[in-house]
């Protein structure tokens, strides 16, 4: 049902990155380091807003960038412009763009964008999930030594202690899997969902973090349980 439309959309919001890649700088934002903003993330954000709001009027938009736009309704779309700002303003190709849709508070669809290698990826409740048309499957490597597992970590300057605290549980996931990847964006999340990577943790994520890569597992979950049953 929502499939057609989060393609499109992000058709159209890759369009703006890539022109835009390599040609942009960013600012830090003041309330957090680690978080960075280009004029990219405000044109695509907009865009977005705009594109939902002809086709759903009626539903609710969080946008990492404007804010909430509440219309009281039990359907929220999510949007994170570019995930990965720091990489993208460095004009390095590990980002992308992420929108997903809540029926209440549960993740019903959504697409991970990559605009530098031209992928889209869908998911959507019951549906699957897919990547430029094709059906995503999960890895079926079992053994832990024999994978790759993504973990995305930022300092926290304000808590040192709890950064020294992830990174010992980093350290412990390190020793237990072949070897550790961190993007720093939703290009992990891609990648696990391609089969390529055995598992992706953040702990540290907002929503706009998590709705589209959450309904997009959520879906390869059932590849899961089919392929252990």
């Amino acid at each position: 049902m929502y499939q057609k439309f989060i393609e499109q959309a992000l058709q159209k919001a890759s369009q703006i990155a890539s022109a835009n890649f390599g040609k942009v700088s960013g600012v830090t934002k003041s309330e957090d380091n680690n978080q960075v903003l280009t004029e990219t993330d405000v044109q695509v954000g907009k865009t977005l807003i705009a594109l939902i709001q002809k086709e759903f009027p009626e539903h609710n938009i969080i946008d990492e960038e404007s804010g909430v736009i509440n219309k009281n309704s039990e359907f929220t779309w999510v949007i994170d412009p570019i995930d990965g700002t720091s990489n993208f303003a460095q004009g390095i190709p590990n980002y992308g763009i992420m929108i997903g849709l809540l029926k209440g508070s549960t993740p019903i669809a959504g697409g991970i964008a990559l605009p530098f290698f031209k992928e889209i990826c869908i998911a959507e409740k019951g549906q699957g999930a897919f990547c430029n048309g094709e059906k995503l499957s999960v890895t079926k490597e079992t053994g832990l030594l024999s994978t790759l597992v993504a973990y995305q970590i930022d300092g926290h300057q304000e808590n040192p202690d709890f950064t020294r605290k992830e990174c010992q549980v980093v350290a412990e996931i390190v020793l237990n899997v072949r070897n550790l990847r961190n993007s720093g964006s939703c290009f992990d999340v891609v990648t696990l969902a391609k089969g390529k990577y055995g598992g992706y943790l953040i702990r540290t994520g907002k929503i706009w973090d998590v709705v589209a890569s959450n309904i997009m597992h959520k879906q390869l979950q059932k590849i899961i349980s089919s392929i252990t049953t």
